[in-house]
């Protein structure tokens, strides 16, 4: 059975605590897109782990983690991340396997997307993942079955190296890149990544066959989905639940559960129309309450309140059949806080999620304010002991979105989690 954890506003919704909290009980752990853009933040016996690539699974001893096919690898982040692990003791050897087909994240993806978020400005992290997908549906990309032969290698980079080069020399000004030194670097990079390397797809198949429970892990959110988010203010690929399948080679049927995660609040890294956004002390309030700043680059997040239209959004296209609340701690410091119920256009009310962000940079919301209860949520394990106030809002969020909250995260820690059956 397939389990699909989904990001349902921005990314940054407490992804990788959630997908630890349920590896407990799973088999596989398995990340379907993106690259090493993405941070997910676990917080275990009061000890940090930041994870970029490698599934938050891979601190259950008896879980298998798997990077699919749907992500671009980047040679870098990975072995830095697995030299972090074995340092703490956490072995990825045996548990870790890599698609032969994940595409490969190449020095000149870096240098073109430096170079073009200084024309852009769509605020991206500058890893290369943006030009590494374009380089994947153009056909030019080089997967990690590719550094299997060095003259496919050699072939591809020379080709690719022509174009490149001419680019970041002639129109950005930077220096060309040497094609012998790649190639050196990237077979060394093979060698060390050779046992790690298997046909995913045919494993998680096994792993179905012979009823085991896989969760499928996504990077960033569904507000961020290059086909459903707000254009063009996305990433480069499809963290939708869709994106699951295609991104780990599995089929739609196998999938029984897709839990969204959203915070209780909303939060926006990089550029993009952002409705709820707080320009005040409150927005900087939520910013501190809830250390707002991303675990890849340390940019500080845009806060503002919980966006239901948004939300509701989300679910729909997901197909999310569950949610799991996070960081409700937090609002629990505020005398009051605001939920948006509906946007306006001018005097007129939207009855759907614009499609474009020119309209959702215009919207005008439309809040219902509610009590705060400002106690701690440490002692509350079930839904009846969370204050009349945060039971409150779990109701707002299952009658507008049509979803029933199972999850809902009342700190950073692994334990922080109420569970409802």
């Amino acid at each position: 059975m397939v389990t699909i954890i989904v990001g349902a506003q921005w990314g940054d919704e407490g992804k990788g605590k959630i997908v630890d909290v349920l590896a407990e009980r799973a088999d596989i752990v398995a990340r379907y897109q993106g690259g090493a853009n993405a941070g997910h933040t676990l917080v275990v016996e009061g000890k940090t782990i930041v994870l970029h690539l490698i599934p938050s699974g891979i601190l259950h001893p008896h879980v298998q983690c798997v990077i699919g096919n749907g992500v671009v690898l980047d040679p870098v982040a990975l072995r830095q991340e697995i030299a972090m692990l074995d340092a703490m003791g956490i072995s990825v050897r045996g548990r870790l396997f890599i698609s032969h087909k994940a595409h490969v994240i190449m020095p000149y993806h870096k240098l073109l997307d430096a170079a073009r978020e200084q024309h852009q400005g769509i605020g991206t992290t500058g890893r290369g993942i943006g030009p590494a997908y374009i380089d994947k549906y153009s056909r030019v990309g080089i997967r990690v079955v590719d550094l299997l032969d060095r003259r496919v290698l050699e072939e591809k980079l020379r080709t690719n190296l022509a174009e490149k080069n001419a680019l970041l020399e002639k129109i950005y000004g930077a220096e060309r890149l040497d094609v012998e030194q790649i190639v050196a670097e990237y077979l060394e990079f093979d060698r060390y990544i050779d046992e790690f390397v298997t046909d995913t797809s045919a494993l998680l198949h096994n792993a179905l066959r012979e009823g085991k429970q896989i969760l499928a892990e996504g990077a960033q959110g569904a507000l961020l989905d290059v086909d459903h988010g707000t254009y063009p203010f996305v990433t480069s690929s499809n963290p939708t639940s869709g994106g699951a399948c295609t991104g780990l080679g599995i089929p739609p049927t196998a999938v029984a559960r897709i839990i969204g995660l959203a915070k209780a609040y909303s939060t926006r890294v990089g550029n993009g129309p952002f409705p709820t956004e707080l320009h005040d002390e409150t927005g900087e309030l939520l910013r501190r309450l809830g250390n707002e700043y991303g675990a890849t680059t340390g940019r500080a997040r845009r806060c503002g309140w919980l966006d239901l239209v948004a939300l509701r959004y989300s679910v729909m296209i997901n197909g999310i059949t569950e949610l799991a609340l996070t960081k409700l701690d937090v609002l629990g410091k505020l005398s009051s806080f605001k939920v948006c119920t509906g946007y306006r256009l001018g005097n007129q009310p939207l009855k759907s999620f614009p499609a474009d962000a020119r309209t959702l940079d215009t919207v005008e919301p439309e809040y219902i304010e509610l009590e705060g209860w400002q106690s701690s949520l440490d002692a509350a394990h079930t839904i009846e002991e969370l204050p009349a106030q945060a039971r409150q809002l779990v109701r707002l969020i299952e009658d507008y979105c049509e979803v029933r909250v199972s999850l809902i995260s009342t700190g950073a820690e692994r334990h922080q989690i109420v569970r409802r059956t």
